[in-house]
């Protein structure tokens, strides 16, 4: 079986990182957290060369064993910050709906992001999100709605 933690680290000397990187498991896979003075650079604009990392990643584990657990790359705990920040956000929108009794409807996300405000507000008996693409993007906005 393939070590995501062997692979990502084959990935970033490849590129010419120099990072440690600790494995944590968790109820849906692996979490690969990536140490290094060049975050920023991993990071990328708005987190997409993470996302890239994390795809390229994934897609060379499953093709080494399609029964490879989904693996997380976060640099920095950057990914457990913004997802704290985008979970308050999507708590915020749904205290609106709640308030107002009108439809608000988030910036556009990517899939990641979208489903981590769905499992944010999925037992929320007041707020149904759902996700509508935008014209000519491979992004969705969610839009929050009163039940």
């Amino acid at each position: 079986m393939p070590q995501p933690k062997a692979v990502l680290e084959k990935i970033l000397s490849s590129l010419g990182f120099e990072a440690t990187i600790e494995e944590q498991k968790m109820d849906d896979g692996v979490l690969l957290d990536v140490k290094t003075d060049e975050s920023g650079r991993l990071i990328g604009r708005q987190g997409q060369t993470l996302s890239d990392l994390q795809y390229i990643t994934n897609r060379i584990l499953f093709q080494q064993d399609a029964s490879s657990p989904k693996v997380t790359v976060d640099v920095g705990g950057y990914r457990s910050q913004a997802r704290e920040a985008l979970v308050k956000k999507a708590q915020d929108a749904a205290e609106k709906v709640r308030r107002w009794g009108d439809a608000v409807e988030l910036e556009p996300l990517n899939a990641f992001d979208r489903r981590v405000v769905h499992q944010a507000l999925k037992d929320d008996p007041d707020v149904e999100t759902t996700s509508v693409e935008v014209d000519g993007t491979d992004k969705k906005v969610i839009i929050l709605r009163p039940r």
